[in-house]
């Protein structure tokens, strides 16, 4: 569609490796859609240095937006690369675009639904391929792990994940939906178990299976991360667990075409 400005949207970090991720696939977007895609995160990128980024900063969404609206650009859509309804998509987007059209009150917004949809399995089948990579054919315990949000809702598209998995390895394996962490407090226990306490239960030795539901490297994900730690400590204490990490989702090639199905939806809104 002319005249569309096609952003690709995460919600940032301060690693490096994130923002080069995030820049990997919105080039592969944009081969797919045959249009510009830009990357950009909605916080804390613009605070990595340039010359950690091949000399090209980061791009936040609002000034991203301002740089735009300058040039003469109106109608946008946004793609995002959250699995669910993270409060970062229902109030912090909304809210800043409300900011910038009190200035530029022809500014239109169309954002693309998050990754997960009840309908499409495309996102299970991503994590299924990938716990295979690492699970081999035998009957092998999975465990789903998100970062562990405030909203419930997020939290039922980590469970909702775990039940199409499941049925996708079929019965010779077990898939357990756990978090990496969660805030205090009984109204959050929703997102219970965490994977530290789930590879502390007794049933859960030899083999395991950490699926990540993570997008792109940070300080949680990928090697080094808040999950690798995790893990040893959990091997050090039980010496019978060896537990066997996914890659991101991200880096499988199959995300891209779930990408493109929400990008092409969000051009068809009136």
């Amino acid at each position: 569609m002319a005249g569309v400005v096609t952003l690709l949207v995460d919600n940032g970090s301060l690693e490096p490796a994130a923002t080069l991720a995030l820049r990997q696939i919105a080039a592969a977007l944009a081969s797919q859609l045959g249009a510009a895609v830009a990357p950009v995160s909605l916080l804390h990128a613009s605070a990595v240095p340039a010359e950690a980024l091949g000399g090209v900063p980061a791009e936040i969404l609002e000034p991203a937006l301002a740089r735009r609206l300058a040039g003469g650009a109106t109608d946008f859509v946004v793609v995002p690369l959250f699995f669910g309804p993270s409060r970062a998509l229902t109030d912090y987007l909304p809210e800043r675009v409300a900011h910038l059209r009190e200035k530029h009150p022809a500014l239109r917004v169309r954002v693309a639904a998050p990754l997960f949809q009840p309908e499409d399995d495309r996102l299970a089948r991503i994590l299924a391929d990938q716990i295979r990579a690492r699970g081999g054919s035998q009957p092998f315990r999975v465990a789903l792990v998100d970062h562990g949000s405030p909203v419930r809702a997020v939290t039922a598209v980590r469970d909702a994940l775990a039940g199409q998995v499941s049925g996708l390895l079929g019965a010779g394996a077990v898939v357990a939906p756990c978090s990496m962490e969660r805030r205090t407090g009984p109204e959050f226990a929703f997102n219970e178990p965490l994977l530290a306490d789930l590879l502390a239960q007794p049933e859960w030795t030899g083999d395991v299976v950490v699926a990540c539901q993570f997008l792109l490297p940070g300080r949680h994900a990928g090697p080094g991360g808040d999950i690798a730690r995790i893990c040893r400590e959990a091997e050090a204490r039980r010496p019978g667990l060896r537990t066997h990490q996914t890659a991101l989702v991200g880096a499988h090639p199959g995300l891209i075409g779930i990408l493109a199905s929400r990008a092409r939806q969000a051009m068809t809104l009136v």
